[in-house]
């Protein structure tokens, strides 16, 4: 933590137990390894269902953390937090919660749907609270941007829940690119079982009383109005245009972030896709712009960056694959069941599963012929299960303190993942013909200036830039 809130907080504590009368014991007198209260960070959690979950206990089991306030719309999904933490203030609206516990907090983990997570997380960033926010970073790429400019002008430590990022073997993969082992890479396969919710599908029409333990206009926050429905959450929220980012959202942060830090991949400069298209009669195609399309394979282009090729980074999802290499065997497996990464490089490749799990060059009879270099980058202890304490602990030493995925390693790669549907949007984009027909423009290459943030050869792709907010809602740095 800073400074000022270091400072803050003991002037708080100082005059709390001088008004209470009590003392504060020498921390040697009470024995080695013991953190006084006093010491911990203390965090609020804005989304404490599902994901929350996880990622609050995670936090609370590294030892020096408080939870002191949650937050949710939903009572139900918040209920058995609720319950473990029963001191803890508890609030629907976040903004309440940042105007009542502000002099509180120190930190705040937000694992929300991805629709929320900018203007929940900026608020508390500009008055200096470190975030833990969940992946992806953002909703869309303009957010992912703002954000990352905001973790470096308010001086805070962040992390996104990629916990893949502080997992060994991520780290043992990029070591072994760094080091040559396969030569240059010039194309990458990243492939997920995702999704594994409805998606493709027509919005769901009907009328739902809104349950009592729901505040919907706070769930739907910044997205444009509609009905409550069933279908949108918990977690099926995911699939839906308005909310979530589908499957590439969901498992893009896994799986690209390896290719991604290993070979310092930067902006892309083009993007391109092809969708499962959805019949609902004979040459009667369905369109559903509301629903990320079932599947899809993307291709993302990268510069050469210095003496490094080109790269070529594919991704499928819903259940497509790559061909597998013929260096593998037909009996052996091809990624993980959930899905993997290949690296084809100049020298051979490279096969990994999710969180970069498993890495081993192939053929698999070359992991015993070749002296293969260990990481230099720090561990995590835990690896990815220590992602939320590794945030912790970087919190409480201050700004600069090492996090595994920083907003500014995060952000660029959140933007890298966002472009994906910017494609699948474009695909689905459709314009009216003089005969009445339809037509879609933008399914194409789409070329993309990465500091500009705009596609520089298609006008209509963006708007899925930027969206426009319901309402109050703001996005101001």
């Amino acid at each position: 933590m800073n400074k000022k809130s270091a400072s803050r907080r003991r002037f708080i504590r100082d005059t709390s137990l001088a008004v209470a009368g009590f003392f504060i014991v020498p921390r040697h007198v009470l024995g080695r390894g013991y953190v006084a209260p006093s010491d911990k960070l203390h965090i609020a959690a804005i989304g404490v269902g599902g994901k929350g979950t996880v990622n609050i206990e995670m936090a609370h089991k590294s030892g020096v953390a408080n939870i002191v306030a949650l937050c949710d719309v939903d009572d139900r999904q918040a209920a058995p937090v609720r319950k473990q933490f029963d001191k803890a203030p508890y609030y629907r609206d976040f903004r309440q919660l940042l105007s009542k516990e502000e002099k509180r907090i120190d930190a705040v983990i937000i694992s929300t749907p991805d629709h929320m997570h900018a203007v929940q997380a900026l608020p508390f960033m500009q008055l200096g609270k470190h975030i833990y926010l969940e992946k992806p970073l953002t909703h869309d790429i303009y957010e992912a941007r703002i954000l990352t400019q905001a973790a470096e002008k308010y001086k805070v430590v962040t992390q996104m829940g990629n916990q893949g990022s502080s997992g060994t073997d991520t780290r043992n993969v990029e070591a072994w690119i760094e080091q040559g082992i396969i030569g240059d890479v010039h194309t990458v396969h990243v492939w997920t079982n995702r999704p594994v919710w409805p998606q493709g599908i027509a919005t769901p029409t009907g009328k739902y009383a809104v349950p009592k333990e729901v505040d919907w206009d706070l769930w739907l926050g910044t997205a444009p109005w509609r009905d409550y429905h069933p279908a949108y959450l918990p977690a099926t929220w995911r699939g839906w245009v308005d909310f979530g980012t589908g499957a590439l959202g969901d498992m893009g942060c896994h799986f690209m972030d390896v290719p991604y830090r290993a070979l310092k991949l930067g902006y892309p400069v083009a993007v391109e896709c092809s969708v499962v298209r959805v019949w609902t009669g004979f040459f009667q195609e369905a369109v559903y712009t509301d629903s990320y399309p079932p599947s899809s394979k993307i291709h993302i282009q990268f510069p050469a960056r210095g003496n490094k090729p080109a790269v070529e980074l594919i991704w499928y999802d819903g259940g497509i694959m790559p061909k597998r290499p013929p260096e593998l065997l037909p009996d052996q497996q091809l990624g993980e069941g959930d899905g993997g990464i290949l690296f084809e490089g100049t020298k051979g490749k490279l096969m990994a599963g999710l969180f970069g799990r498993n890495p081993t060059l192939l053929p698999t009879s070359r992991m015993a012929d070749v002296s293969l270099p260990a990481t230099d980058k720090p561990l995590v202890p835990g690896g990815w299960d220590g992602h939320q304490a590794q945030w912790v602990n970087a919190c409480i030493k201050g700004y600069g303190a090492y996090t595994s995925s920083p907003f500014s390693e995060a952000g660029p790669l959140t933007e890298t993942v966002l472009m994906g549907n910017l494609a699948v949007r474009s695909f689905n984009y459709s314009e009216t013909t003089a005969s009445g027909g339809k037509r879609y423009p933008g399914r194409k290459q789409l070329l993309w200036d990465g500091q500009a943030m705009k596609i520089t050869n298609f006008e209509p792709a963006n708007q899925f830039v930027k969206r426009e907010y319901r309402g109050n809602w703001k996005l101001e740095i």
